[in-house]
């Protein structure tokens, strides 16, 4: 879990700078994510010694951590629309296929707790699952603004990953609330 905090850490810095420089929403919301993701393992290697009440109250706290990429994709999308010119898309698409490699790996390492029913590991691997699904997306608005010139794959995929986001909030809060009720009886 530490490894794949500080690899989330790290590139959350390059996708926020590579975001800010290029104005893409998609990026700055993954970059909300990568961050998201970072804070999500540091607090889930501190945690696993604990309680279940305590990780189920830590699950309810990372639920709401999963909202940050979605309020970083609705502060970027006023903007775009105050300014609504395309990301670089070069920059976009070869961004995007570094956080989809780093999330991979990252991904690779958290294979072992996918099926693991605790809130804390639920939600671990539904960052893994997400960031590689969003990065695919990303990579792809990149090559079709490439073709189009258009702000709309940018914001298509941004909107995607705040969707993404919301629902592993709901999950993660779900199962956490469940722990919690549980640690009671």
């Amino acid at each position: 879990m530490a490894i794949v905090a500080l690899a989330n850490f790290a590139y959350f810095f390059v996708e926020f700078v590579v975001a800010r420089a290029i104005g893409s929403v998609s990026l700055l919301a993954d970059s909300a994510d990568f961050f998201e993701d970072a804070a999500v393992n540091f607090l889930i290697f501190a945690a696993l010694g604990w309680s279940l009440r305590k990780r189920a109250k830590v699950g309810m706290l990372l639920s709401l951590v999963l909202l940050l990429p979605a309020l970083a994709f609705i502060w970027t999308l006023w903007q775009k629309f105050a300014a609504p010119v395309p990301p670089e898309p070069i920059a976009l698409t070869v961004t995007g296929l570094g956080a989809l490699v780093i999330n991979l790996f990252c991904a690779f390492l958290l294979a072992r707790f996918r099926t693991h029913a605790g809130s804390l590991a639920r939600a671990a691997f539904l960052s893994a699952r997400n960031d590689v699904i969003a990065n695919i997306g990303i990579i792809a608005a990149g090559l079709v603004t490439v073709a189009t010139a258009s702000i709309w794959p940018d914001i298509l995929v941004g909107l995607g990953i705040a969707w993404m986001n919301l629902d592993a909030a709901k999950e993660v809060w779900t199962a956490a609330r469940n722990e919690h009720r549980d640690a009671k009886a």
